[in-house]
């Protein structure tokens, strides 16, 4: 596995416990995200990552689950489910997680079902760990949702907006200004690529396979199993 994609995969799966609800869990798995974090490269842009992690660090815990509530739960703009920015509550979203759910047990990971497979924490958990190219393909596929969740959360002045801003910088392309160039991008749609079930060969059409990663904290943590 290459520098770059191992240093591309601990922003993932930084990012990806940090935007879980700060529990026990999360607080034990701090000194590990930071460490991993701060072990990366120069030129690597996690300032902001580890910002928000220490944040968590420095904050009771009862006040950053009523600050994590208050915003990611309650606020409908800041919705960490993917296919939500895309169909709404329509059949086409049961149709978009059905394909997730058979991305996901192509590439043998098979999904707790205490969770939606379009939660943001569990993408980036598989993009981290199983499948770098497949995971990052999803999340292109839903830019437009994820930039106007990053908007949104920028505009709340929430730590949290450092988590989506380490993601979209992950992506090709420079991140839409403001809302309006974001909802162009949605009218845009995914590249043909990406559209449709399945690609020939009966894949999902996603993206091309990756090694498996070795994750620095478990994936049965994140609710994702091999």
């Amino acid at each position: 596995m290459s520098g770059h994609i191992q240093d591309q995969a601990v922003v993932l799966q930084s990012a990806a416990v940090l935007l879980q609800y700060p529990d026990a869990f999360v607080y034990d798995a701090l000194p590990t995200v930071v460490g991993a974090l701060r072990a990366l490269p120069p030129g690597v842009p996690v300032e902001r990552l580890l910002s928000l992690a220490t944040k968590l660090q420095a904050t009771p815990h009862q006040e950053m689950q009523e600050h994590y509530v208050a915003v990611l739960d309650r606020k409908r703009r800041c919705c960490l489910y993917l296919t939500w920015w895309a169909h709404g509550e329509t059949r086409r979203r049961g149709l978009a997680l059905a394909r997730l759910n058979q991305l996901y047990r192509e590439h043998g990971a098979a999904l707790d079902s205490t969770e939606l497979p379009d939660f943001l924490p569990l993408v980036l958990e598989f993009a981290a760990t199983v499948d770098l190219a497949a995971g990052l393909a999803v999340l292109q596929a839903h830019r437009a949702g994820l930039e106007l969740l990053r908007l949104a959360l920028a505009e709340l002045a929430t730590p949290y907006a450092a988590a989506l801003e380490a993601v979209c910088t992950l992506l090709p392309g420079a991140s839409p200004r403001d809302e309006r160039e974001a909802r162009a991008l949605a009218a845009s749609g995914p590249p043909s690529e990406l559209v449709g079930l399945a690609a020939p060969g009966g894949t999902t059409g996603y993206g091309a396979a990756d090694p498996t990663f070795d994750s620095f904290i478990p994936l049965d943590d994140l609710g994702v199993r091999r």
